[in-house]
């Protein structure tokens, strides 16, 4: 929950200011300011999307906002199943499910988050955190469902805490979610399916993480909102 007018026309100027990146990118803005994101970003090649959507296509659900409104602004993405969300906003795994099922509705790539907090990593069930939080997309919608969305792992322990898994660390979650993903969609779904890390990336760290095999990109934080910063991890993940 950052960012105003002037804010984000220096930050998304910015961006793109500096552009082709040789990178697919992308930046979920707040929902007040998808109309500024789509006239800042048009014909940029820099995509948009929101933090989050309703499960419900429309109806009596005051404050909440629809897959198909979302569209309307020319969102390409929607976070969904976020651990802000899960943790703070009664987010479960059968909403998260009907959440991704909601934005395919309406045309919208999901990027779908998972990950574990400290206790579970510290339990030794980090892997099958994961897995629940994955099979109930599976469950509810097949692999079509879920080889249509980005994944993002985040483990919930190094956002915003400064703390950073390992690269090997990232690794080994990331390669989990791909055998799973091979075992119930197929090896062509799971070697086309984008895995992102999302966990105090920085410039300093991007280039590392990226280099493992199974880590496509970064789901970032409080680096996004310094246009230096979010650059250069996009540069790192173009190299």
């Amino acid at each position: 929950m950052h960012g105003g007018l002037a804010a984000n026309v220096e930050l998304l100027g910015a961006l793109r200011a500096a552009g082709d990146q040789g990178c697919p990118s992308a930046v979920c803005v707040p929902f007040p300011y998808l109309a500024q994101a789509q006239s800042l970003l048009a014909g940029s090649g820099i995509a948009w999307g929101a933090q989050n959507l309703s499960e419900h296509a429309v109806g009596a659900y005051t404050g909440e906002v629809s897959g198909a409104m979302l569209n309307d602004f020319g969102c390409r993405y929607a976070i969904v199943g976020h651990s802000e969300r899960r943790a703070l906003f009664g987010d479960s795994d059968e909403r998260v499910a009907a959440k991704v099922e909601a934005a395919l509705a309406a045309k919208l790539v999901p990027i779908l988050c998972v990950g574990e907090t400290l206790d579970e990593r510290e339990r030794g069930v980090t892997e099958a955190v994961v897995e629940r939080q994955l099979r109930a997309v599976f469950e509810r919608g097949g692999a079509a469902a879920l080889g249509a969305c980005v994944l993002a792992y985040e483990p919930v322990w190094a956002i915003g805490t400064g703390k950073t898994a390992t690269p090997d660390q990232a690794q080994a979650v990331h390669a989990f979610i791909r055998a799973r993903l091979i075992e119930w969609c197929g090896a062509e779904v799971a070697a086309r399916t984008t895995i992102l890390y999302g966990g105090s990336v920085k410039p300093q760290n991007a280039a590392e993480l990226f280099g493992r095999a199974d880590i496509d990109g970064g789901l970032i934080g409080g680096a996004s909102l310094v246009a230096g910063d979010f650059l250069a991890i996009v540069a790192a993940a173009a190299s």
